[in-house]
């Protein structure tokens, strides 16, 4: 359990990331995304060849316009789809929209939707349980078991709500010495949320 505040909504008015796929919750679909795909081409869906070359389109597009360490976004063989959402999030809001304004067609078309990744699937709900019980046997009673709903960042695991940590945030020693005491699970909760590892759980 890596991450802090959730950062994600910051992005929400970013008009090509809407309700284009993942089982996660997310903003709700816009009608007008579908009708500026290029083309007028319907999105792409399933786990097919043609929907991973629609997703690395998308990726290619991101990184050419301003966000170069984004990540091809991983295709479970069931069309779940993983992408890494955190380069998004630590872009620019200048970036972001420029990117929204020359990739959101391949977005679209691709069904990529970073601000909706799917629901954690039970290798990380799993691993986030075992962070969970470390954390509270050491010092920090308030750290709730994640389940599949609970919202995470793939290569971060999952966050912490205000509540679930200390009032001076992770700098508090106690976090500090929880984190320390707690360190090789915490780890594993990081590896099992990592692209490569939601890909094969997916």
């Amino acid at each position: 359990m890596k991450n802090g505040k959730y950062i994600i909504a910051a992005l929400a008015g970013a008009v090509w990331l809407a309700g284009c796929g993942g089982s996660g919750t997310g903003p709700a679909a816009v009608p007008s995304l579908s009708q500026g795909q290029a083309g007028g081409q319907p999105a792409v869906g399933g786990s097919g060849a043609a929907r991973a070359a629609a997703l690395h389109a998308a990726a290619v597009c991101i990184r050419q316009h301003g966000i170069p360490s984004y990540a091809d976004p991983v295709l479970t063989a069931g069309g779940q789809v993983y992408s890494d959402s955190r380069s998004i999030q630590n872009a620019p809001q200048s970036v972001v929209n420029a990117v929204e304004q020359a990739c959101g067609a391949l977005a679209a078309q691709a069904g990529l939707n970073p601000l909706s990744e799917p629901l954690a699937p039970a290798q990380l709900v799993e691993a986030g349980v075992r962070s969970a019980e470390c954390l509270r046997a050491h010092g920090l009673p308030n750290v709730q078991d994640p389940t599949a709903q609970t919202p995470y960042t793939p290569g971060h695991g999952f966050g912490f709500t205000r509540n679930e940590i200390p009032a001076g945030g992770k700098a508090d020693p106690v976090y500090q010495a929880a984190a320390h005491a707690c360190r090789s699970i915490l780890d594993a909760e990081i590896r099992a949320s990592t692209l490569a590892s939601l890909g094969n759980d997916g």
